[in-house]
């Protein structure tokens, strides 16, 4: 057990000092380690007594010492340990000078020792050798066989002592010494003992040494017979790969150096030629065919070419060129041997190149002109590519090692190009199983080091190609998958040869970087990387950023990124890698960001390297050329170095320590203006791909970058526009936010250039524009700024083309965005964001729209349809329908509905849709908002004076025609004196249009200013009156007409005291049998009512509440004018009345005709009070009588409503004289054949009945 610890431990100290020194024996006390085992066995084998003894009291001291005497013990072991090295010693020692017996015995007593303590004997044996180089050459022999014969019998041997005896051994077998081949001899005896122990180390130094062209030392030879005849010194599966080297490659190099020996060029050409006639099937033939005219043409040059010609123009070898292929059946041996013969003469080619060497240059068109050649007319298969390959790698090789390679101009770097990128289109995208795409790559990175450059029209093809071929490739667990799944699986690691692949294209790409240090060399790198760093499968992005970030950092450790020249589209890479921080792959994610910092590295470089050519003191060529960049790129003592060199330093660090929005931030921090839109150009771009993930992290930087330097861009129109095209593809939700914030954002400081952007792409207005709108007007300060521009766009109307002038499309009509304005105005003003700027712009808006109407007619009036010709439908609003719609929204949206009530309820809209009634339109609304008090009055008058200035005929217009009604209103004179309102309408007098001087006209009549029409106009009321009831129709309606203008003249004074009777006489004609007359009654009533004062109310307020229900029922009537008058009138007799809600009832009236409409307006009539209740109901009875049959039978529906919803209150109020005309009405009812009356009535009569007999009772 003692022993086993001690050997241990002797074993790693061996290790760590193998070359130790030990030839006297104060340096053996001093370096060997305390091995109690093998000290205590040699001294086993010398003395045997003291050794039982001292392992004895060894055992002794172990068991029963304490741990205070381990010191003691350890300083015994050691002792022994010496003893015993020295011991070892001095058998290597005695060799030297024994006989043969006692060597023979030294050597027994010495293998013995290694076969318990190896690590002891085989550092005594190195450090012998190492510390005594002066031995004789006869004591060095002895050695190497006690060396043999050590090694023989130990099972394991350390790869240290591998090493150091297999060099020992190389050393000494080509030494020439006095005992001649057997000293040598000696030493490759060691060689082949350590072949059973490190096998791969000396085949791989034979195989060098034997395939070099130069004819081999005798001890290799004898070192290649022993392993032959004695077959135990190598595994069986190492002696398989053993033999073909022995059998093939080394007699090929041989017969290749003999007949570069020969002098005679007719034997050569015999023997090359004989060569060549043999078979081409096997690959190791194949390879030492052409090793040996590679070694024949070292100094048969003109004859090696001269034979292969030869041999390419034979009969068997065109055979093989002509795509021949083998048959399933009736193959026959002659096929085969001919085959592959393209192989052989194509790796002839690149063996010649490569043994040429300086030879070679004036050779080199012609050998490659062969191989693209035979490459394309050979059969293709593996063989046929690796053959080309490698003999390419050869040739390439060959040129590049060449002395004037660096004059030499490289004429087929095209073809060969051609050749290299044919190959790797030909590999299969869905494995990797052979290194042809490395070897390819490999080729074209070795191009780059000779002349001329590479043809920059074929690069693009290039790099497309082995990206394509590589990034295309299936992920790693994928390519070993199928790999296994092949037919015959290939004996090779994929996951190494797939790394390998991706080194050779990242040293591709360097090379590219080496040859032209240029941004613009970069540039082209990089545009055929952005397709697969935007690839929508995540190994090929994670492929094509790994292959990103190799080349920055490439570029960072090289310094050789020329800084004479700016980047090219530095933005849109910085926004790629930016979007690529954000992937949901963390090895894509983590290298992107490492990316940036590189290239954030580089950029700084760059910019540092411009601050110092502006702030240079001295002469350029005071220090050289190349004094700055020395300074800028030397990384020694910064002490002496430009602070700005230092700031860059430090920040250059921090970057990578960044999270990936600090270090966007950092990085946009020093982009040009320029070189920023980029990066956001390429951004909105990326709102548009396919890939959910990417889209939101293309938004994600875009409103990042805005955040920060939005105030400062450029063409930020066309950006909003490219942002509204990528909207509607956009589907989550939290993208499509980030999207329009940006838009907001943009607002701050763009809106007259975003307004005119999205003016041309919002008709029509979809909902994806309205958003952009709103989000646009998302912050208080833009919408209003918004509303205003838009304003602007709505007021730049130019005069509409001449009726006959055809020669402009529609699309050019230079009032399209005034229209879209019009529009755009109208969907906004429903927006939530822009209510409070709709409010505070009313009285432009208001305006604004009346004028626009005004113009939208005169654009449409030569193209009006002829009377009794319908108009085509249009797939979208009209603008005349728009105009007025976006009239209608503004006033329902702020407030101002019952303004909008009175032009609805009279249908006054259509007045709008002609210029000849536009301005009874204008009148009349504005006529409701001087009755409705409107409080914007004043605010619309402080815009409407300016207009009335105007150069445009239809905004002056529409001004007067605000004005004369305004009149009436006193917040008129808030604003205006009526000094100033008469020279305001004076001069009104002078304009050219006579529609305006009319309108001032009337305006200069107006009772304001005329106290004293108040009495002269109520005086003709009565007279009036007493001609209401001529018979007469046309007359009856036009006293009616002229009482209704004569209370509009009269403005707030009204009819006074003759109110009531005017009520009283009006309501006499609601049920006459004329239609015009009952409408003209009802207009006549409302507008009496619109001019009853407060003050006037208690006289008129019985008239009013008995005129309700019959205007409720004439809502049936079956003239459409009268139910309008009815409805109108209806809801001015509420407004007097003050009944709420005011604004259902308006919308009822308007809109609603179902039986919840007639719900509510029963309710809206019989639940208010006991007094109104049965005025109501009086009325409904009296309704009775009518001479209309329709009015009586809703009449007695709605007193049957009322019975259900209010029998106790009907039972009450009626007499037996309601009663029976009830009960007659009612019978009259049942014979209607409408579907549910007849059970309808008889439950009326049934309730009267009882009613009746109660009362009797």
């Amino acid at each position: 057990m003692n022993g086993q610890h001690s050997d241990r431990s002797h074993s790693r100290s061996s290790i760590d000092k193998p070359s130790s020194a030990m030839s006297h024996n104060s340096r053996i006390f001093s370096h060997v380690s305390p091995s109690k085992k093998e000290s205590s066995t040699c001294t086993k084998e010398h003395h045997d007594c003291a050794s039982q003894d001292r392992e004895s009291h060894a055992a002794t001291i172990l068991l029963c010492r304490s741990k205070s005497s381990q010191a003691s013990l350890e300083h015994q072991f050691f002792m022994e340990e010496a003893y015993n090295s020295a011991i070892c010693f001095k058998m290597l020692r005695d060799i030297g000078t024994s006989d043969l017996l006692q060597i023979k015995y030294i050597t027994k007593k010495i293998k013995k020792m290694a076969r318990s303590f190896p690590n002891l004997v085989m550092e005594n044996i190195h450090n012998y050798f190492k510390d005594n180089p002066e031995i004789s050459c006869r004591h060095t022999f002895q050695l190497f066989q006690v060396l043999v014969a050590v090694i023989g019998v130990l099972d394991v041997l350390e790869e240290t002592w591998q090493k150091c005896f297999m060099q020992l051994a190389l050393e000494h077998m080509t030494k020439s010494t006095e005992l001649n081949d057997i000293y040598q001899d000696a030493a490759s005896n060691v060689l082949l003992a350590l072949c059973r122990h490190s096998w791969p180390a000396v085949a791989k130094h034979l195989e060098t040494e034997l395939l070099t062209g130069v004819f081999p030392h005798r001890s290799l030879l004898y070192v290649m017979g022993v392993l032959i005849s004695q077959e135990e010194l190598l595994k069986e599966e190492d002696r398989a790969s053993w033999k073909d080297l022995l059998s093939q490659a080394f007699l090929f190099t041989y017969y290749g150096l003999i007949l570069q020996a020969e002098e005679n060029s007719t034997t050569v050409r015999t023997h090359l030629t004989t060569l060549l006639g043999t078979s081409h099937q096997w690959a190791k033939q194949r390879e030492g065919i052409a090793l040996t005219v590679g070694l024949v043409a070292v100094h048969h040059l003109d004859d090696a070419w001269a034979i292969l010609e030869q041999f390419g123009r034979s009969t068997p070898f065109k055979r093989s060129l002509q795509n021949f292929s083998l048959k399933l059946h009736g193959q026959n041996t002659e096929d085969l041997r001919w085959k592959w013969a393209s192989s052989t003469i194509l790796l002839s080619y690149g063996q010649m190149a490569a043994w040429a060497k300086n030879h070679i240059l004036p050779w080199v068109d012609n050998i490659l002109s062969r191989m693209i050649f035979y490459f394309h007319f050979s059969s293709w298969d593996e063989t046929l590519k690796q053959s080309f390959l490698t003999a390419i790698t050869m040739l390439v090789g060959a040129i590049s090692r060449n002395e004037g390679a660096h004059s030499y101009e490289f004429s087929q770097t095209s073809e060969l190009l051609e050749c290299l990128m044919t190959l790797m289109e030909k590999e299969p995208q869905d494995t990797l199983v052979t290194s042809i795409r490395q070897q390819a790559i490999h080729i074209v990175s070795s191009l780059c080091a000779l002349r001329p450059p590479m043809d920059v029209s074929r690069k693009p093809r290039l790099l497309s190609t082995c990206f394509h071929s590589i990034f295309t490739l299936p992920q790693l667990d994928d390519l070993e998958k199928q790999a296994c799944l092949l037919t015959e699986p290939p004996n090779i690691n994929i996951q190494r040869l797939y790394y390998q692949t991706m080194e050779a294209l990242d040293h591709m790409l360097q090379c590219f970087m080496m040859q032209n240090p240029t941004a613009n060399e970069l540039h082209i790198l990089l545009s055929h990387l952005y397709t697969w760093l935007t690839s929508e499968k995540t190994h090929e992005r994670q492929r094509a950023v790994h292959r990103c970030t190799t080349l920055f950092k490439f570029l960072n450790n090289k310094h050789c990124l020329s800084t004479k020249e700016n980047f090219t589209r530095i933005g849109q890479l910085v926004a790629t890698l930016g979007i690529l921080c954000q992937d949901s792959n963390r090895a894509i994610h983590s290298c992107s960001l490492e990316a940036l910092g590189h290239l954030y590295q580089l950029l700084m470089h760059q910019k540092a390297r411009e601050t110092l050519e502006v702030k240079r003191e001295s002469p350029r060529d005071l220090f050289g050329p190349d004094a700055d960049g020395a300074a800028f790129w030397g990384s020694g003592d910064q002490k002496g170095s430009s602070p700005i060199l230092r700031r860059m330093a430090s920040k250059d660090h921090s970057i990578f320590s960044m999270s990936s929005n600090q270090a966007l931030k950092e990085i946009a921090d020093h982009l040009e203006m320029a070189e920023l839109t980029d990066l956001i150009w390429t951004a909105i771009d990326g709102l548009g791909s396919s890939s959910s993930s990417w889209v939101q992290a293309a938004a994600d930087l875009l409103l990042l970058v805005i955040q920060e330097h939005g105030d400062s861009l450029s063409t930020v129109g066309k950006m909003g526009q490219a942002i509204h095209h990528h909207l509607c593809t956009i589907q989550m939700p939290q993208a499509k936010d980030s999207a329009l914030r940006v838009i907001t954002l943009l607002a701050r400081n763009h809106i007259p250039e975003l307004v005119a952007a999205f003016l041309d792409i919002s008709s029509p207005l979809d909902s994806h524009t309205f958003r952009l709108w709103r989000a646009l007007g998302a912050e208080q300060p833009a919408s209003y700024l918004i509303l205003t521009v838009l304003l602007a766009w709505l007021q730049k109307r130019p005069l509409p083309p001449s009726v006959g002038d055809h020669s402009s499309c529609d699309k050019e009509k230079p009032y399209l965005r005034s229209l879209a304005a019009m529009n755009i105005i109208h969907e906004l003003q429903f927006a939530r964001e822009f209510k409070k700027a709709v409010q505070d712009v009313f009285p432009q808006l208001f305006l604004a729209h009346l004028a626009q109407m005004h113009y939208i007619l005169e654009l449409n009036q030569p193209t009006e349809p002829e009377q009794g010709q319908k108009a085509p439908e249009a797939a979208m609003p009209s603008p005349q329908s728009t105009s007025l719609e976006a009239l209608k929204s503004l006033l329902s949206t702020t407030g101002h509905w019952h303004d909008f009530a009175h032009l609805e309820l009279q249908s006054a809209w259509e007045y709008f849709t002609s210029i000849h009634t536009y301005p009874q339109a204008v009148g009349l609304l504005a006529r409701a908002m001087v009755q409705n008090h409107c409080t914007q009055i004043k605010a619309v008058l402080g815009y409407l004076l300016p207009n009335l200035q105007s150069q445009q005929e239809r905004e002056r217009k529409t001004a007067i025609l605000l004005l004369i009604e305004f009149l009436y209103s006193p917040a008129l004179l808030e604003v205006l004196s009526r000094q100033a309102a008469l020279t305001v309408l004076a001069q009104s007098l002078q304009d050219p249009s006579s529609e305006i001087r009319v309108a001032s006209l009337q305006g200069l009549g107006n009772i304001l200013f005329h106290p004293e029409k108040e009495s002269l106009l109520q005086g003709q009321l009565p007279a009036f009156l007493n001609g209401l009831f001529q018979k007469n129709e046309a007359v009856v309606v036009g006293i009616m007409g002229m009482v209704s203008y004569v209370l509009h003249r009269l403005g707030t004074q009204g009819a006074g005291a003759q109110s009531l009777s005017i009520a009283v006489n009006t309501r006499y004609f609601f049920d006459d049998e004329q239609d015009k007359v009952r409408a003209a009654a009802m207009s006549l009533f409302g507008d009496l009512v619109a001019t009853v004062a407060d003050r006037e109310l208690s006289g008129m307020r019985t008239q009013v509440c008995q005129s309700m229900v019959p205007l409720l029922l004439h809502l049936k009537d079956q003239c459409p004018a009268v139910v309008m008058q009815a409805k109108f009138t209806f809801y001015r007799c509420a407004v007097l009345l003050r009944w709420q809600p005011r604004h259902t009832l308006f919308c009822t009236l308007a809109w609603e005709t179902g039986l919840s409409a007639r719900h509510f307006l029963w309710t809206f009539l019989m639940t208010r009070s006991q007094e109104e209740f049965s005025i109501h109901l009086s009325q409904a009875i009296k309704c009775l009588h009518s001479r209309h049959h329709h009015i009586k039978t809703w009449a007695a529906l709605f007193i049957g409503y009322t019975t259900c919803n209010q029998p106790q209150a009907v039972s009450q109020m009626i007499n037996d004289k309601d009663i029976q005309l009830l009960s007659s009405t009612f019978k009259d009812l049942r014979k209607n054949p409408e579907p549910g009356i007849w059970e309808y009535t008889t439950r009326q009569l049934s309730f009267f009945r009882k009613v009746s007999a109660k009362s009797k009772k």
